[in-house]
């Protein structure tokens, strides 16, 4: 099928005379006929059993979700900082270290730089530009995975995914992309040799802003069995699991072993797992998904061409936009467009981009972002308020920056609005 056709078909076939779309299954438990039965269970998790780990409507829209990335499974989870962190924890203890790129969102700078420093883990920060070369350098004996973001939460740099998964791969080293901005609509970074994806379903995935979510999706690909042997890392990954029976996460489940070791272990202990509810919401907005980022993305065309106009606007950042820094790598990765988000420079810094903000009547002022209707943020007092002007400058963001997102709005609604911001600048 086409991934048009996947976003409605893929995950969930109904039975001769069942529910067309897919059923909430709302029960946190499942019986059993026997103890042996719940028991071989805690030997080989290859069943529902309880809804921390699994549920029948959040497994048909994980399913659907690993299809349409093209992964051979996928964990929901209950936002999309948990499935940043699970991601990790999934690979890394305390005295590991991993690479993420300084370009990504700032909460997700602010749980990699701060909040798994404290538990042990090192988060070594490279420049989204660094070369093949400098990427290398930077790893240690101790580094066990590399991250990055497709489109950068809001500097939109664009992730040069084939250099840095070779050199993750050439140092035995899995990438985890973050794929939220662009979806598997218009990028799927295992075609460009990544192998794990987390999103924040709460933004394009939902669309509607009615809940909350994560996921990660694994490719499969990765050789973890390689790497246990060249490197002496992942042995989790090959050796028996003591938390769980003695499990060999490798050996029973191959190339599913890394998904499958994230809900069993990770999953079981933190228990971030979202409602069937939510996972029922979550598939609304997948159904819409392809047609949605179509029309996001020629609205953002059209209005970054306009603010591009503007003598009120400092700069315009869109790597749809010819003449963009990251427009190369657009065409390479995102052919078919570069999501619904801008990122503008306002004239006059701090105070003109809160006067901008403050008059527009269409678009919301709002800590949110990749929804049905526009919303605009102004990330160095809000999504990005905790970080130092060190790492503002590293993120790509200054005092005059707002992001704004574009709805489906007509398009002329959308920018007769901006002139109401622009106006009162």
């Amino acid at each position: 099928m086409k991934i048009e056709t996947k976003c409605l078909h893929s995950g969930y076939k109904p039975e001769n005379g069942g529910p067309s779309q897919i059923p909430i299954v709302q029960s946190t438990t499942y019986r059993f006929d026997s103890c042996d039965h719940v028991a071989d269970l805690f030997d080989k998790p290859v069943e529902y059993m309880y809804s921390r780990f699994a549920n029948p409507t959040c497994d048909a829209v994980e399913k659907r979700i690993a299809d349409l990335e093209g992964g051979v499974g996928c964990m929901l989870t209950s936002s999309g900082q948990a499935a940043s962190l699970l991601s990790i924890l999934n690979l890394c203890c305390a005295g590991d270290s991993f690479i993420a790129s300084s370009s990504i969102y700032g909460g997700t700078i602010n749980l990699f730089g701060f909040t798994l420093k404290k538990l042990g883990i090192e988060c070594i920060w490279v420049d989204v530009n660094a070369s093949y070369d400098e990427i290398c350098a930077a790893i240690k004996p101790n580094t066990k995975c590399i991250f990055g973001e497709t489109i950068a939460n809001p500097a939109l740099t664009v992730f040069d995914i084939e250099k840095w998964a070779k050199a993750a791969h050439d140092n035995f080293l899995p990438l985890i992309v973050d794929n939220t901005f662009a979806t598997p609509i218009l990028c799927r970074p295992f075609e460009w040799d990544a192998d794990i994806v987390v999103h924040s379903t709460t933004k394009y995935m939902d669309g509607h802003a009615v809940q909350g979510g994560g996921a990660i999706v694994d490719s499969g690909k990765f050789d973890w069995e390689t790497a246990y042997k060249k490197t002496g890392k992942f042995a989790d990954m090959i050796e028996p699991d003591e938390s769980y029976h003695g499990l060999c996460y490798k050996k029973e489940f191959g190339n599913a072993a890394y998904i499958i070791k994230a809900r069993t272990q990770l999953m079981r202990d933190f228990g971030c797992y979202p409602a069937a509810q939510s996972a029922f919401y979550l598939n609304l907005g997948l159904e819409t998904l392809a047609v949605r980022m179509e029309r996001y993305c020629r609205n953002a065309e059209k209005v970054a061409a306009y603010f591009k106009k503007s003598d009120k606007i400092a700069w315009v950042s869109y790597p749809g936009l010819e003449g963009d820094k990251y427009h190369d790598l657009a065409k390479k990765y995102l052919p078919n467009g570069t999501c619904g988000v801008i990122s503008i420079g306002i004239k006059g810094g701090r105070q003109a981009a809160m006067r901008f903000m403050d008059a527009l009547k269409l678009a919301s002022d709002e800590v949110h972002v990749a929804d049905i209707r526009t919303c605009v943020l102004h990330p160095a007092s809000a999504t990005h308020r905790q970080l130092t002007d060190e790492q503002l400058v590293a993120a790509g963001i200054d005092g005059g920056m707002v992001r704004f997102s574009c709805g489906l709005e007509n398009v002329d609604d959308i920018i007769a609005d901006i002139d109401l911001g622009l106006a009162a600048i």
